[in-house]
């Protein structure tokens, strides 16, 4: 389904570089499976940072990016510069926004998190003042601002997590574009290779000396406790997090567990 707001205008030259595939090889062995083939793409340069601040931008047209969920939008500021920008879900062709530490708290402006009204929806989050937008950028995804104590403020993610993040940090006003992205259909084994997917093939179909899931007559159980990966580590369940992760502290909640 395409969405509504989608300019009809090829991508700014001067913010694309060519990408070159690596087919999940490394020294021409395959290192990652399942990748291979797809469609030629530009990579469109994304300022996630938007530091241009106190300048208004015009949001010129909004743009599929092929290398990220969320739909893009040139932004042409007042000096001229041009920018690739996250868009958000209302915003279009002509609207106007500004990154500015008070600025006017509307769907696309940049603001701290200290200036922003607690309950408001945000995007585009730092976690580390002037270090650029490092969550909340894929499609649909949008946080809420819970609190604010101190030098410090309480977000709300999608997944249920809640984390604290410094309130000299800028975010997005407003939820990110594209939210339908999820329930896009492939339909075709043919779309899949044209994003660089490969067949995948159930360990279970496989011999045993191929898959530790592989073998038996017919449609056999998997035979273990627990599944497996083809190189015998355990899947499904496991956690893979670090346990000292440097980020640990900053969570106050963790993620609800799916049911």
């Amino acid at each position: 389904m395409k969405p509504d707001n989608l300019t009809d205008r090829k991508p700014e030259k001067s913010l694309t570089f060519k990408m070159t595939k690596k087919a999940g090889r490394s020294h021409g062995k395959i290192s990652v499976r399942h990748q291979g083939g797809g469609n030629k793409q530009t990579y469109r340069l994304v300022d996630f940072k938007m530091d241009k601040f106190d300048i208004p931008a015009k949001i010129v047209s909004i743009e599929k990016d092929p290398n990220r969920s969320s739909l893009i939008a040139l932004a042409v500021y007042n000096d001229g510069e041009k920018r690739y920008v996250l868009a958000t879900q209302n915003m279009k062709a002509g609207s106007e926004i500004i990154t500015s530490e008070n600025a006017f708290i509307k769907e696309g402006n940049r603001v701290k998190i200290k200036n922003i009204p607690v309950g408001t929806v945000i995007s585009n989050l730092e976690m580390f003042p002037g270090k650029g937008g490092q969550m909340i950028r894929s499609a649909g995804s949008g946080a809420a601002l819970m609190a604010i104590d101190g030098k410090m403020a309480q977000i709300k993610l999608s997944s249920g997590e809640i984390r604290i993040v410094d309130v000299e940090c800028y975010a997005t006003i407003g939820q990110i574009s594209n939210f339908e992205h999820n329930a896009i259909r492939v339909g075709k084994a043919g779309k899949s290779r044209w994003l660089n997917r490969r067949p995948g093939v159930r360990g279970t179909a496989m011999n045993p000396v191929d898959h530790p899931h592989g073998g038996g007559e017919g449609r056999q159980p998997i035979g273990l406790k627990h599944p497996k990966t083809p190189w015998g580590k355990p899947a499904l369940g496991k956690k893979t997090r670090k346990k000292f992760k440097y980020s640990n502290k900053f969570i106050v909640k963790r993620r609800e567990k799916r049911k």
